[in-house]
């Protein structure tokens, strides 16, 4: 008797244990396509390494990793997707500093940042500096923060906004140095900071390394890393916690999901993108972009979130920043 297509399928469906069945029971995570939410515009820094990541993940699993571009609202739509989605690990998103602190400058954020997120893995942070022109008096970060003492609020500095990390890295300087008076001048991003600067329009900048080619071509001066330990490419830099200032800025990025996640799937996708970070491609985007491995798992960087989540919301109110 010849077998046709249908009849094999009719006679398997009718078997007690029918292999679909069983094969469902036991799929193991990931049994297909990830979307991971990238909170930026596509082309930028933070979607060409978490690609890099994406693409060495999905080679892992064998299952596709889709990056997923959602630009806009200070870096937060990743978030806030995650408040609406199964926490079963097929939807994740890339987590940075705006992520914890915004919640506190904009009350119509609901979410919570530690409470309603799934802390995954650290992976990275930035270096972030102090700038001046080239042919600005001072040489020395210690030299300046001595003119701003001297010269209550003539100085003005720029970041890339208020509230910004950059700023609030700034301002713990000038506290710790007893309250130092100078104006904060917001830019809508680090290139039309680092314009201003060279254009005169303030005398100093807090900025992550975009200034590095600026640098490098002798156009800006790098007083001060806010890193843990000095940057790679400018090895000449001082930390500011080396100039005896106690301030260390990393500002780490990583890997979130919706809240409630398996703890077995989290530590599948932990270890998968562990892996990945460390791969030579991915460190050789790091060295390039002055980015430190800050490698941490979820448990850890949830509580190192949750303490830098209370000192910012302290900081803030000493700014005056918190909305009423």
């Amino acid at each position: 008797m010849k077998i046709t297509r249908r009849s094999a399928l009719v006679g398997a469906t009718s078997l007690p244990f029918a292999a679909p069945v069983a094969t469902r029971g036991q799929s193991k995570f990931p049994d297909h396509a990830i979307k991971l939410i990238v909170p930026w515009a596509a082309g930028g820094p933070a979607d060409a390494g978490f690609r890099i990541l994406g693409e060495s993940v999905a080679k892992k699993f064998g299952q596709p990793v889709v990056i997923d571009n959602k630009a806009g609202a200070s870096g937060v739509l990743g978030a806030t997707a995650l408040q609406n989605e199964k926490p079963d690990g097929y939807t994740v998103s890339q987590m940075h500093m705006s992520v914890v602190r915004q919640p506190l400058l904009n009350k119509s954020l609901t979410y919570h940042p530690i409470r309603d997120l799934t802390y995954i893995l650290q992976i990275t942070g930035y270096v972030m500096g102090v700038v001046v022109r080239a042919d600005a008096p001072w040489k020395t970060l210690p030299e300046l923060l001595a003119y701003a003492k001297a010269n209550p609020g003539k100085l003005n500095y720029g970041t890339l906004g208020i509230g910004s990390t950059q700023q609030l890295a700034m301002e713990r300087v000038g506290i710790q140095q007893g309250g130092l008076l100078w104006t904060h001048a917001p830019y809508r991003g680090t290139a039309d900071t680092l314009r201003a600067l060279l254009g005169g329009e303030i005398d100093f900048a807090s900025e992550a390394s975009g200034w590095a080619p600026m640098v490098q071509a002798g156009k800006l001066r790098l007083l001060a890393v806010f890193t843990a330990v000095r940057a790679k490419r400018f090895p000449d830099a001082p930390t500011v916690k080396e100039l005896g200032i106690d301030v260390v800025v990393d500002s780490p990025g990583g890997l979130v999901g919706p809240k409630g996640m398996d703890p077995a799937t989290v530590k599948v996708l932990a270890d998968a993108f562990r892996a990945a970070a460390q791969e030579p491609k991915h460190l050789e985007f790091l060295d390039n972009m002055d980015q430190p491995l800050l490698l941490l798992d979820g448990d850890a960087y949830r509580d190192a979130m949750a303490k830098t989540y209370d000192e910012e919301r302290e900081l803030l109110r000493r700014l005056n920043l918190l909305p009423p």
